[in-house]
Order: structure tokens, then sequence, then C-alpha cells
């Protein structure tokens, strides 16, 4: 734990430079402009956001935050797998239409 504690400032700059990059990320998955862009920044979210979870854990010397951050990564694969699954239903809809669209023409 003595080896934890005098390198505690460098915890701290990680956590200033996710905190950063989750900002990136949020303004990514905003702005787009593709679907694949906006799913990609989301998982990034969620894997940064576990990564602070279990720094936080090891600096406040909390053990159930890992389990916590195991949590979180299976919530949030399964809402990456469910809003691709949502996503492919919408592209395959919408190329669906153009087709008949196409063939009316």
């Amino acid at each position: 734990m003595a080896l934890v504690q005098q390198f505690e400032w460098v915890f701290h700059i990680i956590l200033i430079i996710l905190a950063i990059m989750l900002v990136l990320c949020l303004i990514r998955a905003v702005i787009g402009p593709r679907i694949a862009d906006r799913l990609v920044s989301v998982n990034m979210m969620g894997t940064m956001i576990m990564c602070i979870i279990v720094i936080l854990g090891v600096i406040m010397d909390e053990g159930y935050l890992a389990d916590i951050a195991l949590i979180y990564a299976m919530i949030s694969f399964l809402a990456v797998v469910v809003l691709t699954k949502v996503y492919t239903g919408v592209y395959l809809e919408q190329k669906a239409k153009k087709e008949k669209k196409k063939e009316d023409k």
C-alpha cells in the first residue's frame, strides 16, 4: 500500500487525462457523423469509466469498486450490443425503402 501512496499523484494525473478523453468521446458521440462513430465512442466511454472506477478503487483502497467495474463492463457490453442491433435494423429498413423506390420508378 505504501507504493500506491507514493504514486498517488500519478493516479490523479491519469484520472484527469481520462476525464479529458471522456469529454472528447462525448463530443464525438454527439456530432457523429456516422452511426459507427457514435457506437465506438459510446463503447470507449464505457471502457474509460471502468478504468476510472478501478483507479478510484486503488486510490481509496476499496475493493468493492472492482466488482462495480465488472458489473458496469457487463452492462456496457449489453448496451453496445443492443444499440448495434437497433441501428442495424434501422439501416436495413432504410435500405429496403430505397430499393423499393428504385423498383417503383
